[in-house]
């Protein structure tokens, strides 16, 4: 795969992720706070951007973390250059069935509610939302906690420049509430109604990815790993 599929691949699928039922809290919520700037359309855009920023910065910070870790060790780098394509089906299979709820985990609804807590100590402005960005992203659900270690971690392994997919993943993540920080900045009112439009595709979004995760994870079981052809 190619960085560019990769990267590609990566935004999706923090798009996919920030959607989702589990941080749909954090993102309304973010929505919100970002739109008490609504009188300041330019100060609403920055909130929304640095926002965004705050999340980026927090998922590559702890894939760095994980991935330096990793291949910091000769015998572990030389085992995932060996084996890691071989491991990439079966996790992309697993994923996938997550994704479709084949697999579930308790708590899928849980995870962001001291997240919420949190948001309302800090202050206003831009630097806040940098903070709540970073904050939130912290709060890995099952849902981002999956697609995260299961999708995201490999393809950074896989990946020439390891630091790339991290930052195109938490760009994805803070895409929808940096579109609607830009609605509103631009006079859109019915801003929730657009977020409720978005979120009400979830579902099929997510098993389209999920049933596309089940092909490609079969496809490079029984290629990689069973050496089939």
């Amino acid at each position: 795969m190619t960085d560019l599929a990769l990267l590609g691949s990566a935004v999706w699928l923090g798009i996919l992720t920030s959607i989702s039922p589990c941080p749909l809290a954090t993102n309304l919520a973010a929505v919100t706070f970002i739109g008490k700037h609504v009188t300041s359309p330019r100060r609403v855009f920055l909130s929304g951007l640095a926002y965004t920023l705050g999340r980026a910065v927090f998922y590559t910070a702890l894939s760095l973390l994980l991935i330096h870790g990793l291949l910091s060790a000769p015998l572990t780098s030389l085992y995932l250059q060996k084996y890691m394509i071989m491991a990439l089906g079966p996790i992309l299979l697993l994923t996938g069935m997550f994704l479709v709820e084949l697999i579930t985990l308790p708590g899928t609804g849980s995870g962001a509610g001291w997240t919420a807590k949190a948001a309302s100590r800090l202050g206003t402005g831009i630097p806040a939302s940098f903070g709540l960005g970073f904050l939130f992203a912290s709060a890995l659900c099952p849902v981002s906690g999956a697609i995260f270690f299961g999708s995201l971690i490999p393809l950074s392994l896989q990946s020439a420049t390891p630091v790339f997919p991290p930052i195109a993943y938490g760009v994805g993540t803070g895409l929808p509430v940096l579109g609607l920080a830009l609605a509103v900045a631009l006079g859109v009112s019915s801003w929730s109604k657009l977020y409720g439009r978005i979120t009400s595709a979830e579902r099929y979004l997510r098993l389209g990815t999920g049933l596309v995760f089940i092909g490609l994870g079969i496809y490079f079981t029984l290629k990689y790993l069973f050496r089939l052809w």
